[in-house]
C-alpha cells in the first residue's frame, strides 16, 4: 500500500492550510479561504494522473481515474469535504506525530492540557501505532482532510499499479459539508457515478448507511419594555416566556442524555432582552414519523403560550436540513455488501451503525446518488482532542482499492 510518509505528508499538508467554513455567509464556498486547498486539489489531482479534473466557480472538484478493464462495471465514486468546522479554530494547525504510540497521556499545550485514554478509552485501540493529534490550540481537520487524503492516495496508488483491474472511478470533494451545504450545488449528473461513498466516518470499520432526519427551528419571543418602576400589568418580559417554551420541551431527549437511534431536541443558541429573545434549536431523529411529531411539538407549544400571552408573542420557524438516506440505500444494499466486503478483505471488522448525523451522502442519496458513508479513521472531531492514527487511513484506503477491483471482478 502507499507509503506511509508520502501519506503523513499529504494529510499534514492539507490540514495546515486553514478552510474554515463560515455559517454567516450566503456564497459558496462560504469562505474566500477555501479556494487555497481547493486549488491545490485540482492540480494535484492532474499531477498524479487523474483525468477530466475540473473545479467550478463554487470550488466542488471532480475529477476520473478511467477503466482499465474491457467489459461494463458500473461507474463508482469517492467523495469527501475540505472545509472545517467553525465550531472551533482550524488556523494555525501544528500537528503532532506520536510514533510507537505507548497508551500514556499524550501533552497539549495549555496548563495541564492532555490527551488522555483515561478520558478516550479509545486511545487504548492504537497502542503501537502513530497517532497525528493536535497541539491542543486548534482541531486538527481529520474531519475530513483525512478522507481527501485516502481517496487522493488511493487513485494514486491505482494509477501506479495498472495491474489491479477496476472500473470508471470519479472523485469529488466539496466545501461547506459542516453547514450543511456541501451537497447543495453538488452536480449529481456531471459526477455520473452510479453510487458513491462518502470518507467522512470515524473509526476503523464504521460503515454507515442511516442517518439523522435533521430540522433546524428559530424560535423568537415579542415582550414589551416599560420603564420597570411602572411595570405592573404592562411590562412583558419574553426571557420569561422563553423559560416557559424551553421547560416545555423533555428534559431528557437532549443531545447529552440520549443515544443510538433516540432522537433529540437541542437548544444551541439563546439571545435574550426584555423586549425580544430568539432561541435556536435542531431538531434529530433517525425515525421519519417522530421526526415530524418533534417538529409538530414545538408549534404546539408555541401555541399554547400564545394562549398564555395574548399578541402572538411566540413565532416557530422550522426548515428542514435533510433526511435520512436509508429509504435511499435499502433499495440498493448491494453497494453496502460491497463496501463491507471490501473491509473484511482487509481484515477490518465492519460496524454498521446509525451516524448521530449528517453527512453529504444523505443529501446526495436524495438527489439521485446512493452514497453509504465509509470511514475516515479519526476520532473527537471538532476540537482539540482530534487525532487519527496513521495506520487507520492506510486501512481506508485499501477499502477503496478493494472497492474497485472488487466490483470490476464481479
Amino acid at each position: 500500500m502507499i507509503d506511509k510518509q508520502r501519506l503523513i505528508d499529504r494529510f499534514i499538508g492539507y490540514v495546515t492550510v486553514d478552510t474554515e467554513s463560515d455559517p454567516n455567509s450566503n456564497t459558496t464556498p462560504s469562505s474566500a479561504k477555501q479556494w487555497d486547498l481547493a486549488k491545490a486539489l485540482a492540480e494535484e489531482l492532474k499531477a498524479i494522473g487523474m483525468e477530466d479534473v475540473s473545479i467550478d466557480e463554487n470550488a466542488y472538484i471532480m475529477a476520473t481515474l478511467p477503466s482499465n478493464v474491457d467489459k461494463e462495471v458500473p461507474v463508482i465514486g469517492f467523495i469527501s469535504h475540505f472545509d472545517t468546522t467553525p465550531d472551533f479554530t482550524g488556523a494555525h494547525v501544528k500537528p503532532q506525530i506520536i510514533e510507537n504510540y505507548e497508551g500514556g497521556d499524550i501533552p497539549l499545550k495549555g496548563t495541564d492540557l492532555k490527551l488522555s485514554p483515561s478520558e478516550f478509552e479509545d486511545l487504548l485501540l492504537y497502542k503501537g501505532k502513530t497517532l497525528i493529534t493536535t497541539d491542543g490550540t486548534t482541531l486538527l481537520g481529520a474531519d475530513d482532510k483525512a478522507g481527501i487524503a485516502e481517496i487522493v492516495s488511493a487513485m494514486e496508488y491505482l494509477i501506479q499499479h495498472p495491474e489491479l483491474k477496476h472500473g470508471k472511478i470519479r472523485v469529488g470533494f466539496t466545501p461547506d459539508e459542516e453547514i450543511g451545504r456541501g451537497a447543495h450545488k453538488f452536480d449529481v449528473e456531471k459526477f455520473g457515478a452510479d453510487w458513491a461513498y462518502t470518507m467522512d466516518g470515524s473509526q476503523v470499520g464504521e460503515l454507515e448507511y442511516e442517518n439523522f432526519n435533521a430540522a433546524g427551528a428559530v424560535v423568537k419571543i415579542k415582550g414589551k419594555i416599560v420603564h420597570p418602576g411602572y411595570a405592573k400589568g404592562k411590562m412583558v418580559n419574553s426571557m420569561y416566556i422563553a423559560t416557559d417554551f424551553i421547560n416545555a420541551l423533555p428534559r431528557n431527549e437532549t443531545p447529552e442524555q440520549t443515544e443510538d437511534r433516540e432522537g433529540f431536541y437541542h437548544l444551541y443558541s439563546v439571545n435574550g432582552e426584555v423586549d425580544s429573545t430568539e432561541l435556536q434549536y435542531i431538531i434529530r431523529d433517525h425515525d421519519r414519523e417522530k421526526f415530524e411529531a418533534r417538529k409538530a411539538e414545538m408549534l404546539e407549544i408555541a401555541e399554547k403560550l400564545n394562549q398564555k400571552h395574548p399578541g402572538d408573542r411566540v413565532s416557530v420557524e422550522i426548515k428542514d436540513q435533510y433526511f435520512n438516506m436509508r429509504e435511499k440505500v435499502e433499495p440498493v444494499m448491494h453497494i453496502v455488501d460491497l463496501a463491507e466486503e471490501a473491509m473484511k478483505q482487509a481484515g477490518i471488522t465492519p460496524i454498521i451503525k446509525p451516524i448521530r448525523g449528517g453527512t453529504d451522502g444523505s443529501q446526495l442519496s436524495f438527489m439521485g446518488l446512493p452514497c453509504p458513508n465509509i470511514f475516515a479513521g479519526g476520532h473527537n472531531f471538532h476540537g482539540r482532542y482530534e487525532y487519527v492514527p496513521v495506520e487507520s487511513m492506510q486501512k481506508a484506503i485499501e477499502v477503496i482499492v478493494n472497492i474497485a477491483v472488487n466490483l470490476a471482478k464481479k
